[in-house]
Protein backbone atom coordinates (compact mmCIF):
# COMPACT_ATOMS: atom_id res chain seq x y z
CA UNK A 1 0.00 0.00 0.00
CA UNK A 2 1.31 3.43 -0.91
CA UNK A 3 2.29 5.60 2.01
CA UNK A 4 0.85 9.03 2.54
CA UNK A 5 3.17 12.09 2.52
CA UNK A 6 2.90 12.30 6.32
CA UNK A 7 3.97 8.66 6.74
CA UNK A 8 6.93 9.17 4.39
CA UNK A 9 8.14 12.16 6.40
CA UNK A 10 7.74 10.27 9.68
CA UNK A 11 9.83 7.33 8.39
CA UNK A 12 12.51 9.07 6.34
CA UNK A 13 12.64 12.52 7.90
CA UNK A 14 13.68 15.49 5.83
CA UNK A 15 14.97 13.19 3.06
CA UNK A 16 11.51 11.88 2.32
CA UNK A 17 10.46 12.24 -1.30
CA UNK A 18 7.03 13.74 -1.31
CA UNK A 19 5.31 13.67 -4.70
CA UNK A 20 4.23 17.09 -5.96
CA UNK A 21 0.68 17.50 -7.21
CA UNK A 22 -0.12 20.22 -9.70
CA UNK A 23 -3.56 21.34 -10.73
CA UNK A 24 -4.23 21.46 -14.47
CA UNK A 25 -4.42 24.87 -16.05
CA UNK A 26 -7.95 26.22 -16.37
CA UNK A 27 -7.07 28.78 -19.03
CA UNK A 28 -7.94 27.85 -22.58
CA UNK A 29 -5.40 29.51 -24.85
CA UNK A 30 -7.83 29.27 -27.76
CA UNK A 31 -10.13 31.78 -26.04
CA UNK A 32 -7.52 34.43 -25.36
CA UNK A 33 -8.91 37.97 -25.74
CA UNK A 34 -6.45 40.53 -26.98
CA UNK A 35 -7.00 44.30 -27.11
CA UNK A 36 -6.96 44.05 -30.89
CA UNK A 37 -9.88 41.57 -30.84
CA UNK A 38 -11.84 43.78 -28.47
CA UNK A 39 -11.22 46.78 -30.74
CA UNK A 40 -12.37 44.81 -33.77
CA UNK A 41 -15.57 43.71 -32.00
CA UNK A 42 -16.34 47.30 -31.00
CA UNK A 43 -15.71 48.47 -34.56
CA UNK A 44 -18.17 45.91 -35.92
CA UNK A 45 -20.86 47.07 -33.49
CA UNK A 46 -20.22 50.71 -34.39
CA UNK A 47 -20.46 49.97 -38.11
CA UNK A 48 -23.73 48.08 -37.61
CA UNK A 49 -25.13 50.95 -35.55
CA UNK A 50 -24.13 53.56 -38.12
CA UNK A 51 -25.73 51.56 -40.93
CA UNK A 52 -28.93 51.09 -38.89
CA UNK A 53 -29.00 54.82 -38.07
CA UNK A 54 -28.64 55.79 -41.74
CA UNK A 55 -31.40 53.41 -42.72
CA UNK A 56 -33.78 54.70 -40.04
CA UNK A 57 -33.07 58.31 -40.98
CA UNK A 58 -33.88 57.52 -44.60
CA UNK A 59 -36.99 55.58 -43.61
CA UNK A 60 -38.37 58.26 -41.27
CA UNK A 61 -37.51 61.52 -43.03
CA UNK A 62 -37.02 60.67 -46.68
CA UNK A 63 -39.70 58.00 -47.03
CA UNK A 64 -42.44 57.89 -44.40
CA UNK A 65 -42.77 61.58 -43.48
CA UNK A 66 -42.53 62.48 -47.16
CA UNK A 67 -45.33 60.05 -47.97
CA UNK A 68 -47.52 61.62 -45.28
CA UNK A 69 -47.52 64.85 -47.28
CA UNK A 70 -49.97 63.07 -49.59
CA UNK A 71 -52.45 63.19 -46.67
CA UNK A 72 -51.80 66.85 -45.83
CA UNK A 73 -52.26 68.53 -49.18
CA UNK A 74 -48.50 68.69 -49.75
CA UNK A 75 -47.67 70.34 -46.40
CA UNK A 76 -44.52 68.99 -44.77
CA UNK A 77 -44.70 67.25 -41.41
CA UNK A 78 -43.42 69.28 -38.44
CA UNK A 79 -40.48 66.90 -37.97
CA UNK A 80 -39.13 67.78 -41.41
CA UNK A 81 -39.08 71.55 -40.85
CA UNK A 82 -35.45 72.27 -39.95
CA UNK A 83 -36.15 75.91 -39.10
CA UNK A 84 -39.19 75.16 -36.95
CA UNK A 85 -42.75 76.35 -37.56
CA UNK A 86 -45.31 78.85 -36.29
CA UNK A 87 -48.89 78.66 -35.13
CA UNK A 88 -50.30 79.60 -38.54
CA UNK A 89 -48.55 76.69 -40.20
CA UNK A 90 -49.82 74.27 -37.56
CA UNK A 91 -53.39 75.48 -38.05
CA UNK A 92 -53.15 74.86 -41.80
CA UNK A 93 -51.60 71.45 -41.24
CA UNK A 94 -54.25 70.38 -38.72
CA UNK A 95 -57.01 71.51 -41.06
CA UNK A 96 -55.52 69.49 -43.93
CA UNK A 97 -55.04 66.26 -41.92
CA UNK A 98 -57.94 64.16 -40.67
CA UNK A 99 -57.89 61.86 -37.65
CA UNK A 100 -56.46 58.90 -39.58
CA UNK A 101 -53.60 60.98 -40.98
CA UNK A 102 -52.72 62.29 -37.53
CA UNK A 103 -52.86 58.74 -36.23
CA UNK A 104 -50.35 57.64 -38.85
CA UNK A 105 -47.99 60.44 -37.81
CA UNK A 106 -48.35 59.36 -34.18
CA UNK A 107 -47.62 55.75 -35.21
CA UNK A 108 -44.41 56.82 -36.97
CA UNK A 109 -43.30 58.63 -33.81
CA UNK A 110 -43.93 55.53 -31.68
CA UNK A 111 -42.05 53.13 -33.98
CA UNK A 112 -39.24 54.19 -36.30
CA UNK A 113 -39.33 57.75 -34.98
CA UNK A 114 -38.44 56.41 -31.54
CA UNK A 115 -35.91 53.83 -32.72
CA UNK A 116 -33.87 56.30 -34.75
CA UNK A 117 -32.71 58.60 -31.91
CA UNK A 118 -32.14 55.66 -29.57
CA UNK A 119 -30.02 53.63 -32.00
CA UNK A 120 -28.23 56.73 -33.27
CA UNK A 121 -27.44 57.87 -29.72
CA UNK A 122 -26.15 54.44 -28.66
CA UNK A 123 -24.04 54.07 -31.80
CA UNK A 124 -22.47 57.51 -31.37
CA UNK A 125 -21.75 56.87 -27.68
CA UNK A 126 -19.87 53.72 -28.65
CA UNK A 127 -18.13 55.45 -31.56
CA UNK A 128 -16.86 58.23 -29.28
CA UNK A 129 -16.01 55.85 -26.43
CA UNK A 130 -13.81 53.63 -28.60
CA UNK A 131 -11.88 56.51 -30.15
CA UNK A 132 -11.47 59.12 -27.40
CA UNK A 133 -9.20 58.18 -24.51
CA UNK A 134 -9.33 61.40 -22.44
CA UNK A 135 -12.24 61.12 -20.04
CA UNK A 136 -13.23 64.84 -19.84
CA UNK A 137 -13.27 65.18 -23.63
CA UNK A 138 -15.10 61.89 -23.99
CA UNK A 139 -17.87 63.01 -21.64
CA UNK A 140 -18.13 66.37 -23.40
CA UNK A 141 -18.60 64.64 -26.76
CA UNK A 142 -21.00 62.09 -25.26
CA UNK A 143 -23.29 64.89 -24.07
CA UNK A 144 -24.20 65.86 -27.65
CA UNK A 145 -25.78 62.57 -28.86
CA UNK A 146 -27.36 62.05 -25.44
CA UNK A 147 -29.05 65.44 -25.66
CA UNK A 148 -30.10 64.70 -29.23
CA UNK A 149 -31.85 61.49 -28.22
CA UNK A 150 -33.67 63.17 -25.32
CA UNK A 151 -34.69 66.24 -27.33
CA UNK A 152 -35.82 64.20 -30.32
CA UNK A 153 -38.01 61.88 -28.24
CA UNK A 154 -39.44 64.83 -26.34
CA UNK A 155 -40.08 66.62 -29.63
CA UNK A 156 -42.06 63.65 -30.97
CA UNK A 157 -44.27 63.72 -27.89
CA UNK A 158 -44.75 67.49 -28.13
CA UNK A 159 -45.74 67.27 -31.81
CA UNK A 160 -48.27 64.53 -31.13
CA UNK A 161 -49.79 66.55 -28.27
CA UNK A 162 -49.94 69.64 -30.49
CA UNK A 163 -51.59 67.81 -33.38
CA UNK A 164 -54.15 65.99 -31.22
CA UNK A 165 -55.20 68.96 -29.06
CA UNK A 166 -58.73 70.31 -29.41
CA UNK A 167 -57.43 73.79 -30.19
CA UNK A 168 -54.06 75.12 -31.25
CA UNK A 169 -52.16 76.41 -28.22
CA UNK A 170 -49.35 78.90 -28.76
CA UNK A 171 -47.29 77.43 -25.93
CA UNK A 172 -47.51 73.92 -27.37
CA UNK A 173 -46.52 75.19 -30.81
CA UNK A 174 -43.52 77.09 -29.42
CA UNK A 175 -42.36 74.05 -27.43
CA UNK A 176 -42.72 71.64 -30.36
CA UNK A 177 -41.05 74.07 -32.75
CA UNK A 178 -38.15 74.75 -30.39
CA UNK A 179 -37.57 71.04 -29.78
CA UNK A 180 -37.67 70.32 -33.52
CA UNK A 181 -35.12 73.04 -34.25
CA UNK A 182 -32.90 71.92 -31.36
CA UNK A 183 -33.10 68.32 -32.55
CA UNK A 184 -31.79 69.20 -36.00
CA UNK A 185 -28.99 71.33 -34.54
CA UNK A 186 -27.98 68.54 -32.14
CA UNK A 187 -28.03 66.01 -34.97
CA UNK A 188 -25.53 68.10 -36.93
CA UNK A 189 -23.38 68.62 -33.82
CA UNK A 190 -23.48 64.88 -33.13
CA UNK A 191 -22.15 64.18 -36.62
CA UNK A 192 -19.37 66.69 -36.02
CA UNK A 193 -18.56 65.10 -32.65
CA UNK A 194 -18.44 61.66 -34.24
CA UNK A 195 -16.11 62.87 -36.97
CA UNK A 196 -13.84 64.51 -34.40
CA UNK A 197 -13.75 61.30 -32.37
CA UNK A 198 -12.72 59.27 -35.43
CA UNK A 199 -9.90 61.72 -36.21
CA UNK A 200 -8.66 61.57 -32.62
CA UNK A 201 -8.76 57.78 -32.72
CA UNK A 202 -6.70 57.67 -35.90
CA UNK A 203 -4.12 60.06 -34.46
CA UNK A 204 -3.84 57.96 -31.31
CA UNK A 205 -3.43 54.77 -33.33
CA UNK A 206 -0.78 56.39 -35.54
CA UNK A 207 1.20 57.62 -32.54
CA UNK A 208 0.99 54.21 -30.83
CA UNK A 209 2.03 52.24 -33.93
CA UNK A 210 5.64 50.94 -33.75
CA UNK A 211 8.14 52.34 -36.20
CA UNK A 212 8.82 50.07 -39.20
CA UNK A 213 12.18 51.60 -40.02
CA UNK A 214 15.52 49.91 -39.21
CA UNK A 215 18.33 51.72 -37.48
CA UNK A 216 21.44 52.22 -39.58
CA UNK A 217 24.71 50.85 -38.13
Amino acid sequence: MAKTPAQRIKKHGANAAVPQHQLPSVINPSTSRTPQKAQNNSSLIVIAGVVASLFLFWYVHLLTLNQLTQLSGGLAMPDSLIGGFDQGYVEHLRAAMDGDARGQLNYVHKTAGMLFPLIFGFSWLLLIGTNVARKPLRWALWAVPLLFAVVRLWGNTAIDAMMSADTVDGGQVALASGLTLAGWVLLVLSLVAGGAAVLLGRKRAASAAPSTGHAQP
